[in-house]
């Protein structure tokens, strides 16, 4: 297989960051180069379909707790330091770079260069490193490729070096364990070492358009969906996970922009990527088809398993991870746009999936309400999987998105209101978890319903209908919705025990209250009044 030269040469462009490899480089390597790569080293197969599927290791998810911003002139009083925005020294960072280059300048070198953003007047210039095909098959996948004649004078803007096999040493390294992702802002790199998770890459790029684009270039950066209608409307998805965010997205009348990170300009929605990282668990033909149907040759799946003694994928099986992902490029969607560039959004969508029960599936938000909801980022899921436990319980993420925030919440919240109030932009709740009572009691809101809610609120349907706001989070619920039962649009009327409705919902908002003191410091005085009513 021949290798095809990075465009600086193919050497000195990894010799200038400190990789100085006689072995292979690989660079711009096709899906299905790095397929047949990563099945001649053993460390994939394919399903019967033709899609590679890979085991990422030890981590099969993210681990925030070992993200790292250096702290430096650049970062040390703009970015908001937290328990997931952590602070690391430069001087730790230059000894794990150097280890991690000694380390790769061991090994073949898989090299992509490609582009996040899809408005090119926002485009940041990407070059990944890996030390495997299937993690370079993933950036291909996730990123988005330049033209031929572009790569001759590729300057990258930020280096991703991803190497799963270097470990840091805690005791040396200033990290808490073995693995570790470190964004340096000066020096322009992200350093992802000892976990094989792909997703870390993607967020590495997320976190730092995240800080990049809100500060200097004035654009809401956002963990959402979003979509476009027939008549050229874009809407906008937020949601934490299994709230349903890529699902109801993923709509067959209506484009899709995106299924993750976009930008909000002044005239724009964006796609940060080139392509979809979806979650595989319980997938199907029937609810899902085409996310069903992208998991073909060139795409990534990760973490499942198949059907003893066949190559078909159990997509019901937890047996090593809940959180089974694939990825593959936007064209896999036959309803993608291409470039993924929406004009400025009419709707935007809350998505809670309120185990509780208390919120009403449809609501709609003031400016005020709609900042202090999104700094929020409520959601409410069933307590883990052990015989016994049915309690709910409560998950909050800041901006939908808190671990790969880098700035004060209130600083992307006031960006929203402004943003919402110039161009006239409605904002929704809708809650697609739990009707007449919490998880046990109660049933799951119908996913037909929520369609139907939110088809309403696209089409302009609710906007003539009356409202009455909910005595406790002052949100306005419609009295009629088309295609739905009026009875269960107030979420007090579907309960049986009000008295036990009540209750719940003054503890709820206790819950909201103590979460966003955190915060309180850092948003204005319209967020801070649409706290609940307790």
């Amino acid at each position: 297989m021949s290798t095809i030269t990075i465009p600086e040469a193919p050497v000195s462009a990894l010799s200038k960051i400190g990789i100085n490899t006689t072995k292979e480089i690989h660079y711009q390597n096709t899906p299905e180069e790095l397929t047949n790569q990563t099945l001649i080293r053993k460390e994939g197969e394919l399903n019967n379909t033709g899609a590679l599927i890979i085991k990422t290791g030890e981590f099969t998810g993210r681990s925030p707790k070992d993200k790292f911003i250096v702290k430096d002139s650049i970062t040390e009083n703009t970015v908001n330091w937290n328990d997931f925005n952590i602070p690391i020294d430069s001087s730790y960072f230059d000894l794990v770079y150097e280890k991690m280059m000694k380390h790769l300048s061991e090994k073949e070198i898989w090299v992509r260069d490609a582009y996040a953003c899809a408005d090119k007047n926002y485009r940041l210039r990407i070059r990944v490193i890996n030390e495997n095909p299937w993690s370079n098959l993933f950036a291909f996948n996730m990123f988005i490729k330049p033209e031929d004649n572009e790569l001759d004078e590729f300057k990258a803007d930020w280096h991703i070096i991803q190497a799963p096999s270097f470990h840091a040493d805690p005791k040396t390294d200033g990290t808490r364990q073995h693995n570790f992702a470190m964004v340096n802002f000066t020096k322009k790199v992200i350093l992802i070492g000892g976990t094989g998770y792909t997703g870390e890459m993607k967020k590495g790029i997320f976190t730092i358009l995240n800080y990049i684009l809100p500060m200097d270039k004035n654009v809401l950066s956002m963990h959402c969906s979003a979509n476009i209608g027939k008549a050229g409307d874009t809407a906008i998805f937020f949601g934490l996970s299994g709230t349903g965010k890529t699902t109801l997205s993923a709509d067959p009348n209506r484009i899709l922009i995106g299924d993750d990170e976009h930008g909000w300009t002044e005239n724009s929605v964006f796609n940060f990527e080139g392509g979809c990282y979806a979650k595989t668990i319980d997938l199907s033909e029937e609810k899902e088809p085409e996310i069903y149907h992208a998991i073909k040759p060139g795409a990534l799946v990760e973490n499942i398993t198949f059907f003893p003694g066949t190559n078909l994928i159990d997509f019901s099986s937890k047996e090593i991870t809940e959180n089974t992902r694939v990825s593959y490029p936007l064209n896999y969607i036959s309803n993608a746009i291409e470039p993924s560039i929406g004009k400025l959004p009419k709707n935007i969508f809350f998505l809670t999936a309120d185990a509780y029960g208390i919120l009403p599936p449809v609501s709609k938000l003031n400016a005020g309400q709609a900042m202090y909801q999104f700094i929020s980022g409520y959601t409410a899921k069933v307590a883990g999987t052990e015989a016994g436990v049915t309690e709910p319980k409560s998950t909050f993420s800041a901006c939908f998105g808190a671990p790969f925030m880098p700035l004060h919440p209130g600083f992307y919240a006031e960006m929203l209101g402004k943003k919402m109030k110039e161009h006239s932009v409605n904002v929704w709740m809708i809650n697609t978890g739990w009707s007449g009572g919490p998880y046990g009691i109660g049933h799951r809101m119908k996913l037909s319903y929520t369609r139907a809610m939110i088809t309403a609120a696209l089409e302009g349907k609710l906007n003539d209908v009356e409202y009455e706001a909910h005595p406790v989070f002052g949100m306005l619920m419609p009295k009629s919705c088309p295609d739905v039962p009026s009875e269960i649009l107030n979420p007090r009327n579907t309960w049986t025990d009000k008295s036990a409705y009540d209750i719940k919902a003054s503890e709820l908002a206790k819950q909201f209250v103590k979460n966003f003191e955190k915060y309180a410091n850092g948003v204005n005085q319209e967020t801070l009044d649409a706290a609940p009513k307790l």
